[in-house]
């Protein structure tokens, strides 16, 4: 399978379930990796044959934004989906990473990896660390 990655995607939202997190905005970090068939539109130079990541990343932005999660694994499965509702991705693997949220750590943060039909073979969780 070929992967469109968008990386380092820097946005700010309601996330958290302390009150005290919930007071205002704050910084989440995303990577996305957006599985789908690249072979036409790399034969072609086509625009048209290729996924455009701007529209998704755009999707991703107004999601992001506008949303007020107290997990960061339910804005994961929210991202995922926005991700799948493209026909032509197959697969998504999103990683969200909330900065500052664990002392002495860079970042916490989950990773999961979903597929068109809800198959849950491959799915992972992790924490990423400094």
């Amino acid at each position: 399978m070929d992967y469109i990655l968008i990386e380092d995607l820097r946005l700010t939202c309601v996330i958290g379930v302390d009150d005290s997190e919930r007071r205002g905005r704050q910084p989440v970090i995303l990577d996305l990796a957006l599985g789908h068939d690249a072979a036409p539109a790399g034969r072609s130079d086509d625009i048209a044959q290729a996924l455009d990541y701007r529209a998704v990343r755009n999707r991703i932005t107004g999601l992001v934004r506008a949303s007020r999660y107290r997990l960061i694994e339910a804005l994961a499965e929210a991202i995922a989906g926005v991700c799948l509702d493209d026909p032509r991705v197959r697969e998504v693997q999103v990683t969200v990473r909330k900065p500052r949220a664990l002392g002495k750590s860079a970042n916490a943060g989950v990773r999961i990896t979903r597929t068109r039909g809800g198959d849950s073979a491959g799915r992972e969780a992790s924490s990423d660390g400094p």
